[in-house]
């Protein structure tokens, strides 16, 4: 059995992910999608009014599992919306008990929503993407706003190549590629402010990691890594870009707000995070 795991705070942000979680659920066969709310009570700008107090908790949590109710039955009338769907919510942080959701529902897969930056609470929107994406032990697929499905049939692994035994997710992407049938591209950018390596070392243990998935290997130059990568994927029509973020600097190097196109917060193509 495969599950789909699917935030929501009830967004069209949101929304847009959870549609794209039900075809995407219909390509590789899931079985089954579970729509998950996490609710907080809201923080007082005022230290002398207890918030949290005032608040009735089973009142929150009522309107959560209505609004999931809701939700569930919109989703029911859209296309593939067959697909069994549950609902859990609880008070939780998102990311606090994200880990051990996924372990208790038996999720394969997190899908949810971005927002690009812009007013206040989209960036916060999409800063709970991003943090789920750091902290998710299974793969993150992160859908812009505008991004409408399509199936899967070419994917663009970007990869810096460096360290590619200790970090590829080969059972992710072996199981990813089979589901799908995609073709897997592995891209490589290099700018000239970064310093030369020698690549030839690392693509063949690469290239025996990946052995049997029949990858194509493309290397170019730019000197913006997100730049390089949503180009490469207009160019060739990718349809998923996967990141393999390393535990120090590069997951860093993929959200830095001073990239002129962040690769998460501004590429119209869904991005898939895999955790070695």
């Amino acid at each position: 059995m495969k599950t789909i795991l699917v935030p929501t705070d009830f967004s069209s942000t949101a929304r847009n992910a959870a549609k794209y979680a039900l075809a995407l659920a219909n390509q590789i066969a899931a079985d089954r999608i579970v729509l998950y709310n996490a609710y907080q009570a809201p923080v007082s700008v005022d230290p002398m009014v207890p918030t949290v107090q005032l608040l009735d908790m089973d009142l929150m949590k009522k309107s959560s599992e209505e609004g999931l109710a809701e939700f569930k039955a919109e989703l029911a009338k859209e296309p593939f919306g067959n697909i069994e769907m549950d609902t859990f919510s609880e008070y939780n942080v998102l990311t606090g008990g994200i880990n051990e959701l996924c372990k208790a529902v038996g999720a394969d897969f997190i899908v949810m929503g971005i927002t690009g930056g812009g007013a206040v609470t989209e960036t916060l929107i999409g800063s709970n993407a991003v943090s789920v994406s750091q902290h998710s032990i299974i793969p993150v697929v992160i859908v812009p706003p505008d991004a409408n499905f399509v199936p899967i049939k070419n994917v663009v692994l970007a990869c810096d190549f460096k360290q590619v035994l200790e970090t590829t997710p080969i059972k992710l992407l072996t199981q990813l590629l089979e589901n799908t049938g995609a073709k897997l591209h592995v891209l490589h950018v290099n700018s000239s402010s970064e310093k030369a390596i020698d690549v030839s070392f690392e693509n063949m243990v690469l290239d025996g990691l990946l052995k049997g998935l029949h990858p194509e290997y493309h290397f170019v130059e730019n000197e913006s890594f997100t730049v390089g990568i949503n180009q490469f994927a207009d160019d060739n029509k990718m349809d998923l870009i996967i990141t393999m973020p390393k535990k120090h600097g590069f997951f860093d190097s993929i959200f830095k707000k001073s990239h002129t196109k962040r690769l998460a917060f501004h590429s119209h193509l869904p991005l898939m995070v895999m955790h070695d």
